[in-house]
């Protein structure tokens, strides 16, 4: 790839269509949202290319629609890393995180998943891990890309070590802690067969800023995820309102936008063109 600082047609229309990917302003510009939202730390699986299923839909799919080939109601194991992990949160702290955040898929849809010892066996694998693990997506320290999941059916859940995982903002006060339970959620939203959103509110949006929480499903979550799997049958759309999910104040995050950015959005060019 030849990456100069012009600002030519092919640029604006990588522009464009990650503004539209995003659920940004369409300027074709690099305004003040886009570069904040092209800087903020993110999931780091690849955005897929939107389906024309509709003006109103928002979430999307792996490519060939990947789901757990199983018969309904299922049920999913995980277990965790037993050399792959972090030492400064209590098991007991992150067997809690992970509880509660498949609790919320289990919620709506019919699959129930239960924590087993055998990790070699269990159908989820989570790990933390540096640098380059091994799977070809290697993890860049600090902020950016935070933890990527695979589609169905390889159930690998991988988070970056290198970052100050929180499971209580109460007590762990760094400006750049990542809550542990809303990263949880968003990629085992990806484990289950659900790609990038561009509903922000959606737990399935790829990006997170450093102490923002998103603990709750969407309706857009949601409707995707049953879209593959139906709905648990103790689930009622009726008596679920957007007003009944509680909201949480982001802690704004300041970027600094380096001499690198020309680097940068010709590396987002190359990756929407692909």
């Amino acid at each position: 790839m030849n990456a100069t600082d012009i600002f030519d047609a092919n640029l604006e229309n990588a522009i464009t269509r990650y503004q539209s990917k995003l659920g940004l302003p369409i300027t074709g510009k690099l305004d003040s949202g886009t570069l904040s939202e092209i800087m903020l730390p993110r999931c780091g699986v690849p955005d897929q290319p939107p389906e024309k299923l509709g003006a109103m839909q928002r979430f999307e799919y792996f490519t060939d629609r990947p789901r757990w080939d199983r018969s309904i109601p299922m049920t999913l194991t995980y277990a965790f890393s037993p050399s792959n992990f972090i030492n400064y949160l209590s098991m007991q702290d992150i067997r809690g995180v992970f509880k509660r955040a498949f609790g919320h898929w289990a919620a709506v849809i019919p699959v129930t998943f239960v924590e087993t010892n055998d990790y070699g066996f269990a159908d989820i694998k989570i790990g933390f891990y540096s640098g380059d693990h091994g799977d070809g997506e290697a993890f860049d320290g600090v902020l950016g890309v935070l933890a990527h999941a695979f589609s169905p059916e390889s159930g690998r859940f991988h988070l970056d070590s290198a970052e100050t995982w929180a499971v209580d903002f109460k007590t762990e006060k760094s400006d750049v802690a990542v809550d542990l339970e809303s990263v949880a959620l968003h990629e085992i939203g990806h484990l289950l067969g659900l790609a990038h959103t561009s509903v922000k509110d959606a737990v399935m949006y790829p990006s997170l800023k450093p102490r923002q929480q998103k603990l709750d499903l969407k309706i857009d979550d949601i409707k995707g995820v049953q879209a593959l799997y139906g709905s648990n049958p103790n689930f009622n759309f009726q008596a679920f309102s957007e007003s009944d999910i509680s909201s949480n104040d982001a802690v704004g995050f300041r970027i600094r936008i380096t001499s690198e950015i020309w680097f940068i959005l010709q590396l987002l060019v190359f990756i929407l063109w692909l």
